[in-house]
């Protein structure tokens, strides 16, 4: 077993970090539909949602854990400087899109951070492209499964209950609203605390601290759910706005469709082990949801700068991170001790010559 090293510290503080960011940033999957179509006020519906992230691990599986510890990079390449940059390059991306209030993948993100700076230490060949094709074939199939289903959810809806009134839909719909976005917050715990559980999980290993076979610790998965849950009660505001009242008008029917059709999507992925991200399936289901009252219905401009954010979000953070990765080596390589030591002895000759 080895010893714990103040990086490798650093670095656990730096994933739960990006955990807390998660659950921030993300809180408007769980909660728009609900806040936007006045069901729950803001403060008690992430308060809401943080309690579901929280008991996610206990109906779920480590599939998705795994599979971003050891099913997209060599685990014998991975080391602390890689997770360490790739965090970081993690937490730009997420800071950065939620400044500019996209909802971006926090997830992609971190698969981002992973890859780049795997690739920038030791090049494309400790790259598992298979996993990394069902990574690039989930951001495109998660929001249009999403999309489907919510399409395929407001239609039956709508056929089901074609001769109740608006009024009377909206007293059955609204406390149906609290089960599915709890189930959101099922689904977006398990599939997202994961992806730092597997991230820990993998600087342990990395660093000999987990003994010979690869596992996922309890106070591991206790910590990373704690942390995710807290994240969402702060809650992005900002994002919430763009996802529950931008994209399209919702109401309680509608919401209830929408959260549904997410929360069936991401315990679907979770369960296969895939690593999708919760943004892009809950965009999905709620452009789904809302296109059934036309193609005007749905806000295609705010649609479009969404589908830029999740298209530059894995590029943008593995650079972020490659960069972060050879700024460590500059920094920690001998050469530059040995150009440290020039520059000193330089300062040192002309300030007492």
């Amino acid at each position: 077993m080895g010893q714990a090293t103040p990086l490798v510290i650093t670095s656990i503080c730096l994933a739960l970090i990006f955990d807390f960011l998660n659950g921030f940033h993300d809180a408007a999957n769980s909660i728009a539909a609900i806040v936007s179509t006045r069901v729950m006020k803001p403060h008690w519906a992430v308060l809401w949602a943080a309690f579901f992230n929280f008991i996610a691990f206990l109906f779920f599986g480590l599939h998705v854990a795994t599979t971003i510890a050891t099913g997209l990079v060599n685990p014998d390449v991975i080391n602390t400087q890689i997770i360490f940059s790739a965090l970081l390059g993690a937490i730009f991306w997420n800071i950065f899109t939620w400044y500019y209030g996209l909802p971006s993948s926090s997830s992609h993100a971190l698969i981002g951070g992973l890859l780049g700076a795997s690739i920038a230490r030791a090049g494309t060949g400790p790259l598992n492209y298979v996993g990394i094709a069902k990574v690039l074939a989930a951001i495109v199939i998660s929001p249009l499964l999403g999309m489907i289903m919510g399409m395929i959810l407001i239609v039956l809806t709508a056929k089901v209950f074609f001769y109740r009134t608006p009024k009377l839909l909206e007293s059955w719909f609204r406390p149906l609203q609290f089960l599915s976005s709890a189930f959101i917050s099922l689904g977006h715990g398990s599939n997202d605390a994961q992806k730092t559980m597997g991230i820990i999980a993998i600087l342990l290993y990395s660093s000999h601290l987990l003994g010979d076979h690869f596992y996922v610790p309890g106070w591991v998965i206790i910590l990373c759910n704690f942390v995710i849950a807290l994240g969402t009660c702060f809650g992005g505001w900002r994002i919430v706005r763009t996802m529950g009242m931008k994209i399209t008008k919702l109401k309680p029917v509608s919401g209830f469709c929408a959260d549904t059709a997410s929360a069936i999507s991401l315990a679907l992925a979770t369960l296969l082990g895939v690593p999708v991200s919760t943004t892009h399936t809950v965009t999905g289901s709620i452009i789904g949801v809302g296109s059934l009252n036309g193609f005007s219905a749905v806000r295609w401009g705010v649609a479009k700068d969404i589908v830029w954010a999740w298209l530059l979000t894995i590029p943008a953070s593995g650079c972020v991170a490659a960069i972060v990765w050879g700024c460590m080596q500059f920094i920690t390589s001998e050469g530059t001790m040995t150009m440290r030591s020039q520059a000193l002895a330089f300062l040192h000759h002309y300030l007492y010559i």
